[in-house]
């Protein structure tokens, strides 16, 4: 059996993407009473991606992790950065061990910026050969509608990551594999943080010139961040052009399915951080990151114009006219 870890849109879609094959059985934890119900009784979940249809027959949906953890030797976790904490609250590294755990989180814990396999690492010993991310572009939704979706696998251990591949590929999933694991970790949560920026501009009226100028100093911007983090890595080794990076962040910058471009248009549009949340119901993995990706930055000592305009304006009140056109200026 297989588990997944979380309930929200990818969640949801990885749990379907699992399903595909025959004969697959899921370990599904799920806090909220209410899904676990839906997906019981009506074979969806009522609150997220509720056009998937799921075989609840091979489904053990349960608010028991450890039940989960006992169940399966390969775990998904797809829960937001800033809950994963607490999803793993009350588990030993014990019920971890001989595990292999996958990722699909695009984000930040909040207390300590730690990526998620920083986190199962550094609070459960998972060993890093233990463990993968996987990248899309990917959006659920196109997921859920069985549309076709090329995902990235990454791993420094080639086995953990043809595990989880064998396991995400059906018939609308191609999977590829690389070895740059912390690499696309980080790259999946800077595109957050750039996508919000793109939805700013969006609100405040630029067009489609100015965003395309900003995705191209984003991308830039990104490989310059990684360079730093990661300076025993050659920028040789890691080509910014491959799907699992610019096309990562082409799709959170442009699709109407992108929270976080949402989540930007709607401050660009005056909405208060408070209020534009309330209204989405749902979580914009950058709105955390930024604050993150603003404390790596000190940390490196590296200027990261773009993401720390979006800090500025979600966590430091600036105006988002004027520090966008302040931006502007700096553009190349």
């Amino acid at each position: 059996m297989t588990g997944v870890i979380g309930s929200g849109s990818w969640a949801t879609a990885v749990v379907k993407i699992l399903l595909e094959r025959s004969g697959a059985r899921v370990a599904w934890w799920v806090r909220e009473q209410e899904i676990i119900e839906g997906v019981v009784n009506n074979h969806r979940n009522p609150c997220y991606l509720n056009e998937a249809d799921l075989d609840s027959g091979r489904l053990l949906v349960t608010d028991d992790l450890a039940r989960v953890l006992a169940e399966s030797d390969d775990v998904f976790v797809v829960v937001p950065a800033a809950f994963v904490a607490a999803a793993f609250d009350g588990i030993t590294p014990e019920m971890l061990e001989g595990k292999r755990l996958h990722s699909g989180v695009k984000g930040l814990l909040p207390d300590g910026c730690q990526t998620v396999t920083e986190f199962l690492h550094g609070r459960f010993g998972v060993p890093e050969e233990a463990m993968s991310v996987f990248v899309g572009p990917s959006h659920a939704e196109e997921a859920a509608k069985r549309k076709l979706t090329y995902l990235t696998v990454a791993s420094s251990d080639r086995e953990t990551a043809e595990c989880a591949r064998r396991l995400l590929s059906c018939q609308y999933i191609r999977t590829t594999y690389s070895a740059d694991m912390r690499g696309l970790e980080y790259s999946a949560v800077m595109k957050n943080v750039y996508a919000i920026a793109v939805g700013i501009g969006h609100g405040l009226g630029y067009g489609d010139n100015l965003t395309a100028v900003l995705v191209s100093n984003a991308i830039k911007e990104c490989g310059m961040f990684l360079e730093h983090l990661m300076p025993e890595t050659s920028a040789a080794e890691r080509n910014l052009m491959d799907f699992a990076y610019l096309g990562d962040l082409l799709v959170t910058s442009y699709s109407q399915f992108s929270r976080n471009r949402t989540f930007g248009s709607m401050i660009g549009r005056g909405y208060s951080v408070r209020s534009a949340q309330m209204e989405m119901n749902m979580v914009a993995e950058g709105y955390y990151a930024a604050r993150s990706v603003a404390a790596i930055a000190e940390r490196l000592q590296v200027e990261l114009p773009i993401a720390q305009t979006v800090y500025a304006i979600l966590y430091e009140n600036a105006s988002p006219t004027r520090v966008m056109r302040r931006l502007m200026e700096d553009l190349k």
